[in-house]
């Protein structure tokens, strides 16, 4: 098991899912990462590390190429683009990555959440998520989302990201995930 004072969150602080992750994190004792920029609403405080333009600009993203790979269209302001850099921040800081959300048919996860995922697998990070739609954890494992019971926090520097729309069952199941994985 790990010590949560050994442990890092790299996260957003956005509000949902990344703002109750932080929270967990706080609870438990884990250090906490939380990527912004200026002009970014993150209601997390704590472990803030606001990202200079030229760092955003290393982990610069094509809006075509990600709107191609999610099969949606994603604005073009400036802001998203910049949401979209921070999350690659997120998913390269840690060694796996945790995301709420929903999965789609077309096996990605919904809206703007669904970038935190599609970069994970192209990072062949650990990946899992907590479907609040059909009430269970997956993980991505040779092109398909297979279901995943208790999960644990399985490294030091891990990830979360995920909907600003955290349903009661989310919250349960990111309450449980450290609950198994710290022990309290």
């Amino acid at each position: 098991m790990l010590i949560p004072g050994d442990c890092t969150l790299f996260s957003g602080g956005a509000p949902g899912t990344e703002s109750f992750f932080g929270s967990m994190a706080e609870k438990y004792g884990v250090q906490e990462v939380n990527f912004s920029f200026d002009g970014h609403q993150t209601e997390r405080t704590r472990g803030v590390r606001v990202l200079t333009g030229d760092e955003l600009a290393l982990k610069d993203v094509s809006l075509s190429y990600v709107s191609k790979l999610l099969r949606r269209e994603y604005t073009r302001a400036p802001i998203f683009r910049k949401v979209l850099q921070s999350i690659c921040w997120q998913v390269t800081s840690g060694h796996e990555v945790y995301v709420v959300g929903a999965i789609l048919e077309d096996n990605t996860v919904r809206g703007g959440t669904g970038w935190g995922a599609e970069f994970a697998k192209i990072c062949n990070k650990p990946l899992l998520v907590f479907d609040q739609n059909r009430d269970g954890w997956f993980r991505w494992e040779n092109d398909s989302w297979l279901p995943q019971n208790k999960p644990v926090i399985g490294h030091r520097l891990f990830t979360a990201t995920g909907t600003r729309f955290l349903e009661a069952n989310g919250r349960a199941a990111v309450e449980e995930l450290f609950a198994n994985s710290f022990g309290k």
